[in-house]
């Protein structure tokens, strides 16, 4: 099945995971995007790729732009994309792009909206909140399947803002953002570093949080008896004041940069903990992902630590493992009262969790192509047990 992937930055990783995906489900995607990077990649994940464009974080009205001068030159495309059977976009800008191209182009496929986080300007009640998600419904309108990683994103955004499931008719697929582990047999958890004072936490991903690190950074320096702090990723420079003079000015903490995925079960077994409590979009979004760091800590042993009240602590609590806090002052107190032993009842409920919970294999490849082809039942997040799970959020 041949598959255009519209995307919003060909050098993200997240994006180069569901390419593989896409190809070890049996499609051949061919990715066309903008790009946050200085060069664009030739391909991705194995598959080729068209720049689109250079964008930047936290620039709405560049990124309008060059969204607007990829979708009016969009039938330039039509050789590339002739034959395609499924157009799906990555993100709302993405989307915009992808309609643009199958209808330039005259192709016939259905088009499929892949949505990762509900960014906060369509949450707004002003001029241009309500504009962006008029957009976005009349975009949804003509797309066959909403793609989700998070029943919440349905439950809080898509069903009461946007109308799905009544006014708004569209099939909706949950495809978690779990690392993707092919081949035969996955390899067992590692041991995580000897448990102990300093309790160290990692913080991995997309570090975009600054009350995260005003808190990290404020108990790692008070207590450097009993916290350290190791951050790896891709800081959004534009969440923070000045991020690398905090972490050069916080003894216990260190950055130390962006890591590949075959570095994960390395990162995750040099800490104790993995910090999932994000608060950048606090009541929205953070409220309501899943993020990538819950399915990488406890697939590679590391306990997470999140919030109780947020769709994260809510996942962790019904597979019955994770540090869940009510609020992050009690982070100190519960490290304090922590013992050896007590880390290692945390670690052994995480063990006890499936790996099939924190890894997607081959056959949820086949069974998301076939889901995006139209050849197989989608995962209806709206289904009665989900609906009552996803409505907690509300």
């Amino acid at each position: 099945m041949k598959l255009a992937y519209f995307v919003h930055d060909l050098a993200d990783p997240a994006v180069t995971r569901r390419v593989r995906m896409l190809r070890a489900g049996g499609a051949e995607p061919v990715v066309l995007g903008f790009r946050r990077s200085e060069a664009a990649p030739a391909e991705v994940g194995g598959a080729p790729a068209v720049d689109l464009g250079r964008t930047y974080d936290a620039r709405l009205g560049q990124r309008a732009k060059a969204t607007a001068l990829a979708a009016l030159g969009a039938g330039r495309w039509r050789g590339l994309l002739m034959g395609a059977e499924v157009v799906m976009g990555r993100t709302l800008e993405a989307l915009a792009v992808a309609e643009a191209a199958r209808t330039l182009c005259g192709l016939k496929a259905p088009l499929v909206y892949e949505c990762l986080d509900i960014h906060r300007l369509m949450l707004g009640e002003g001029a241009k909140s309500r504009a962006m998600r008029a957009v976005e419904r009349a975009l949804m309108r003509r797309a066959r399947l909403l793609v989700v990683s998070s029943p919440a994103f349905l439950a809080n955004y898509f069903q009461p803002m946007q109308g799905v499931g009544e006014s708004l008719p569209i099939e909706t697929l949950l495809v978690e953002n779990k690392p993707l582990e092919l081949g035969a047999g996955q390899p067992a958890r590692r041991p995580t570093r000897a448990p102990g004072r300093p309790w160290r936490i990692g913080w991995m991903g997309a570090i975009r949080c600054r009350k995260s690190l005003d808190i990290l950074t404020a108990l790692a320096a008070r207590r450097p008896d009993l916290l350290e702090v190791r951050i790896h990723g891709r800081p959004a420079y534009t969440e923070f004041a000045d991020f690398d003079a905090q972490v050069a000015a916080s003894p216990g903490v260190e950055f130390l940069g962006p890591y590949a995925a075959e570095d994960l079960p390395r990162l995750y077994g040099d800490v104790h903990f993995s910090w999932a409590i994000d608060y950048m979009e606090e009541g929205q979004n953070s409220a309501w992902l899943l993020p990538n760091r819950i399915y990488e800590s406890g697939r590679h042993g590391a306990v997470p630590i999140a919030l109780s009240d947020v769709q994260t602590g809510r996942w962790l609590a019904e597979r019955g493992f994770g540090v869940r806090l009510s609020d992050p002052a009690e982070l100190e107190a519960f490290l304090e009262q922590l013992t050896p032993e007590g880390y290692g009842r945390l670690r052994a409920e995480l063990d006890a969790v499936p790996a099939g919970a924190f890894v997607a294999d081959e056959g949820d490849c086949r069974q998301l192509v076939d889901a995006l082809a139209g050849r197989g039942p989608a995962e209806d997040v709206q289904s009665p047990e989900r609906t009552s799970k996803a409505k907690l959020v509300a």
